[in-house]
């Protein structure tokens, strides 16, 4: 295909995917203003954890996915960046209340207090002076992370696949350990959180009398989490993206073309670290308080696993895999934690019917998988039995001897269920929802086979009527 018809494409799409974008974003806007924030407050947590954690898993597939670095680091380098968010933006006057337990703080300063007082301190120069010591202090976190993984990524660089997994998950926590240390509790806060600190409700904007106008707080953090992936988006498809690719592929075919692998590696380390950093200053302000405690290595597993179920090397992959994981582990399985009672016998035996059939199709399901992967025989089979024989066999002990009770229901049985809607996504799609791929691939594939659905539709249609219209005239 000539380069001039590759470069219009490029463009088009380019364009397509910017005002998608913008789509988006004037959907969450009115989204959010005429919907009552306290009466959808699910809702707009859901939107806004899963902006936050989109943007931190394409930062970990940038390094896992398209350099081919398997990392663990990823809550080390939010912590760093939500902590210094807030150190950077919590107002002196509060400070003394924030580190109580230290006597004050050492750091008296707040970016966000100093540009609103050059911009004036009431009024539109204030929003201004605070928008703007925000995104500096969002910038300040991000450098942060990017400086500590460059120092850091001098010597764990040298290590390859499990080994600096590892090396890079015991930086993150050595870096916890620190930061709850009590000789840096002046600057850290020790083990407590920091709080008071501008969060995304300040985004939202006010009258005179202190009451909201239009909200802003979710739009806040679409954009900024937008404009990052946009920046990665950029570096992918940049010279230095191919680089990133090829190391990916093969590092010693990269490094005979010319590819300095060490300085490479180190880039992608870097860049990935500091939109990591970022995203750790996005989440504190979501939080409304930011405690190293929360920066676990379960968060880091979180985070791949959203990379792993949207696919390794798809950058629409992972923001989709991000608000459905979001969506599922914080809004549409809720309802499994809470016990519930049947208000009928005919309730019940629904319940036991519908277990009873999700029971057979998981068996069909897996025995499907097992042939299409040459399984033939009985004896090579006969493990695929085993989950739907187990919940069969519940389903037969609860039509005889169960109560009205819904059973299962019970603090932290969601977790159960979407563990094991993540285990059967991964059985089936291997490579994740979206592979390798894009969005705009998933769309003309999905368009290609609704139009050959129909069209066979159409084709169905047309011979029922020839057959029909036949054995009328052999009738006359």
């Amino acid at each position: 295909m000539p380069a001039v018809t590759l470069e219009k494409k490029s463009r088009r799409g380019s364009v397509i995917a910017f005002i998608a974008v913008l789509a988006v974003l004037a959907a969450v806007v009115l989204l959010e203003n005429v919907l009552d924030p306290n009466a959808n407050i699910i809702v707009f947590t859901t939107l806004k954890k899963g902006a936050v954690y989109a943007l931190v898993a394409v930062s970990m597939n940038l390094l896992n996915g398209f350099t081919g670095l398997f990392s663990l680091g990823q809550a080390g380098f939010m912590l760093l960046g939500g902590y210094t968010y807030a150190i950077l933006t919590i107002p002196s006057a509060q400070r003394d209340s924030v580190y109580y337990l230290y006597d004050g703080s050492d750091i008296n300063f707040s970016i966000t207090e100093t540009l609103q007082d050059l911009f004036g301190g009431s009024g539109v120069g204030a929003a201004v002076g605070l928008v703007l010591g925000v995104l500096i202090a969002i910038a300040a976190a991000g450098l942060v992370a990017a400086f500590i993984a460059w120092l850091i990524g001098l010597p764990v660089l040298k290590l390859k696949s499990d080994y600096l997994a590892i090396a890079t998950l015991g930086f993150a926590e050595i870096i916890r350990a620190v930061f709850q240390w009590t000789e840096l509790g002046r600057i850290t806060n020790g083990a407590n959180a920091l709080k008071n600190y501008p969060t995304l409700s300040n985004f939202n904007i006010t009258n005179a009398d202190g009451q909201i106008v239009l909200r802003l707080s979710t739009f806040a953090a679409f954009a900024i989490a937008a404009l990052c992936i946009w920046l990665i988006v950029l570096l992918i498809n940049s010279s230095y993206g191919r680089a990133f690719k090829a190391i990916r592929e093969d590092e010693v075919a990269a490094e005979a073309m010319g590819i300095d692998l060490a300085r490479h590696k180190r880039m992608s380390f870097v860049i990935s670290s500091f939109f990591a950093g970022v995203g750790g200053a996005l989440l504190a302000m979501y939080m409304n308080q930011v405690q190293a405690k929360t920066f676990t290595s379960t968060m880091t597993y979180e985070i791949l696993l959203i990379v792993v179920l949207g696919g390794i090397g798809s950058v629409s992959g992972s923001v989709f895999a991000a608000f459905l994981y979001t969506a599922c582990s914080e809004w549409w399985l809720r309802f499994l934690d809470v016990a519930t009672v049947f208000k009928s016998a005919g309730d019940r035996w629904t319940f036991i019917i519908v277990l009873a059939a999700a029971a057979v199709a998981l068996t069909a399901l897996l025995v499907w998988r097992r042939r299409r992967s040459g399984a033939k025989k009985l004896s090579e089979m006969w493990a695929v039995f085993v989950p739907g024989a187990i919940v069969l066999a519940y389903d037969i002990y609860y039509a005889i001897a169960g109560g009205m009770e819904v059973p299962f229901l019970r603090a932290g049985f969601r977790m159960v269920v979407f563990s094991v809607i993540i285990m059967v996504v991964v059985l089936f799609f291997r490579r994740g929802l979206f592979g390798d791929r894009e969005l705009p691939y998933i769309v003309r594939r999905l368009g290609l086979y609704i139009r050959k659905v129909v069209k066979y539709r159409e084709a169905a249609t047309k011979k029922a009527a020839a057959e029909a219209k036949k054995e009328a005239d052999g009738d006359e």
